[in-house]
């Protein structure tokens, strides 16, 4: 049983499911802002605690890829057989470690329309996962977030998805800074919304 929050605006197409980076990201203020905003763009959200409590008391499960990712695909398949969600089309938004849970789910699954990663560590879903993901995945990262930014660079050179790189002037590691969390949701919108619409035509 994994714990979430799930947010259904009027005449949403798409659902965009978080991982946060510590594994539990159902109470991530950033998170949360991030998923308002996007609400309010006509995108349903999903923000999930990927991890349960007890598996939170051992660090290595954050830093567990596979396991992240294998929740990340159950609360797809939970959202396709559900009544309330299974006709809208899923995308993953990934932060920290979760960018690279977020890819390494997106791979194969021809279900997911886009991926997000904001602050992300998409090298640790591994060169094969990079190489074979074909979602259109976004990598944004704030510009002094230097050894992260380097690791994206090198994730992405490793994509043949469309893939852009996306550096926030002025932001750290977590967007903390005056208006660069919201530059994040304006990136990740625009993203989700032409990927979606490319998707429904």
């Amino acid at each position: 049983m994994l714990r979430a929050f799930l947010g259904l605006p009027a005449r949403a197409e798409g659902i965009v499911i978080f991982a946060h980076g510590s594994g539990s990201g159902r109470m991530s203020p950033r998170n949360n802002h991030v998923a308002d905003r996007l609400r309010q763009a006509g995108l349903a959200t999903l923000l999930l605690d990927l991890l349960t409590p007890a598996e939170e008391q051992d660090r290595r499960n954050v830093f567990d890829i596979e396991l992240l990712a294998a929740r990340l695909r159950f609360a797809v398949d939970w959202a396709a057989a559900d009544g309330e969600t299974a006709h809208l089309r899923p995308a993953y938004f990934g932060a920290s470690t979760g960018g690279g849970a977020a890819i390494r789910a997106a791979v194969g699954d021809a279900r997911i329309f886009a991926v997000v990663s904001r602050g992300g560590r998409p090298d640790l879903a591994g060169r094969d996962a990079l190489a074979r993901l074909a979602a259109p995945t976004l990598l944004i990262v704030g510009s002094r977030d230097g050894p992260v930014i380097e690791l994206n660079r090198a994730a992405a050179a490793e994509m043949s998805c469309p893939h852009e790189l996306a550096i926030v002037p002025g932001a750290g590691h977590l967007f903390e800074e005056a208006g660069t969390l919201d530059q994040v949701v304006d990136l990740a919108g625009s993203w989700f919304l032409a990927h979606l619409r490319d998707n429904t035509r």
